[in-house]
Formats: C-alpha cells, sequence, structure tokens
C-alpha cells in the first residue's frame, strides 16, 4: 500500500512511476499531463520511463459560486463532459453550463498558447498514451482528457495518478485501457488532504518542467 500524504506532486510521481516499469524505454510511449497540477508528476514518470512528455489540455466547469465542484469539463478536440446528475441535482441551467464552458474555453486556448507557443501538438496515433494528473475526485477533467485523445486513435490509454477515489478510479474501465491509482484511500473527501505540499502549480513551473523535458 502506498504511503500517503505525498510529499508533495514531484514525490507523488517519483512513486507512481515506480508502478510501470514496464513501460519504460520503450519508443513508443507518450506521457501527457493535465495542467496544471499533473505536469510536475507527470515529468517524474516521463523521466523515468525515459518518455516524450506534453500536456493535455483540459479544463474543469465548476459550478458557478461554487467552481470547485466539477459540473463538467471541456478539451481539444470540442470536447465536452457533463455530471448531468449533479446539473439536475443543483437545477443548473443549460444556459449557465454554456456560459461556463465559453469562459473556459477562452482559457483553454490561453494555456495552449502559453504552454506550447507554436510547437505542433504530439503525434497520438498509434502510441501508448499515459494520461498524468496529481489525483482524481470527480474524474470529470481526467474523462474529457480520454475522450480528446480518443480522437487520435492512440495504441492504448493508459490514466495514472498518485491517489484518488476508489470508485472514480474504476470508473475509467470503459474508456482506458488501464487506470493506475498509486493510493485509495478510505474516505477520501479533498484531494489535496494527501499531499503535504499541495500549492497550486504556477504557469511558469508547467513551462519550465516541459521546456526541461524538451532539452532531455
Amino acid at each position: 500500500m502506498t504511503q500517503v500524504p505525498f510529499r508533495d506532486r514531484r514525490a507523488a510521481g517519483r512513486v507512481l512511476a515506480g508502478l510501470m516499469p514496464e513501460l519504460r524505454d520503450r519508443d513508443d510511449v507518450l506521457v501527457l499531463g493535465l495542467p496544471r497540477g499533473g505536469v510536475p508528476v507527470a515529468y517524474e514518470v516521463a523521466m523515468f520511463l525515459q518518455a516524450s512528455l506534453d500536456i493535455a489540455l483540459v479544463r474543469k466547469l465548476g459550478v458557478p459560486g461554487h467552481e470547485e465542484l466539477a459540473m463538467g469539463a471541456i478539451a481539444s478536440g470540442n470536447v465536452r463532459v457533463l455530471n448531468e446528475g449533479l446539473i439536475r441535482q443543483w437545477q443548473i441551467g443549460g444556459d449557465v453550463v454554456d456560459a461556463v464552458a465559453v469562459r473556459e474555453a477562452i482559457e483553454l486556448r490561453r494555456r495552449e498558447h502559453l504552454y506550447r507557443g507554436e510547437r505542433p501538438p504530439p503525434v497520438i496515433r498509434d502510441q501508448v498514451v499515459v494520461l498524468v494528473d496529481d489525483g482524481l475526485a470527480t474524474g470529470m477533467t481526467m474523462r474529457a482528457a480520454i475522450m480528446s485523445v480518443r480522437q487520435e486513435h492512440p495504441a492504448m490509454v493508459i490514466v495514472a495518478v498518485p491517489v484518488g477515489d476508489a470508485t472514480v478510479c474504476r470508473s475509467f474501465v470503459d474508456v482506458a485501457e488501464k487506470t493506475i491509482c498509486a493510493a485509495t484511500p478510505d474516505h477520501f473527501r479533498a484531494l489535496g488532504l494527501w499531499y503535504e505540499d499541495f500549492g497550486a502549480t504556477p504557469d511558469t513551473e508547467v513551462q519550465e518542467l516541459l521546456a526541461a523535458a524538451r532539452r532531455r
């Protein structure tokens, strides 16, 4: 059983990387981190696997006034995933969902330009794609990332996180070939509880890690 809490995202990434030694030194593995918090984790995974690192652009659709609560997510390729049960429970109108999606799409484009610049997106076709985030709470953003990647016809999609809600970790069986959750603690509650340092990952750190991976 993996010990939690993790010291920080980089330490969590090193633990996670050790759970997939069979992917090391292959020439068909691509690690995609979900910005921002998933990128430090993904960097350590990519370094261990000796694999390429890039980003999976995705944005949570937060409930207005309760932004930490995901009513859905969007991703590259015009992907939109909605938590229909929560939307009905909170009686959120379609116009509200659309307005949040438009705002987050603008942020998605901003981040794509900021992180990738003029570089083209990575080639995904026929690759083993490892989608990495710092954890799974609702799974909305990860599900959107999977749908986005599937449009590019990868050979395989692997979901990999250091910690997650056990039920959510099991929920990807229909959309991913494999899910790796290093820790699934009882009474999961909030992701930040499972890190000693869960401070926000700044854009500059994402840029620096992507640049470091490219130099390697």
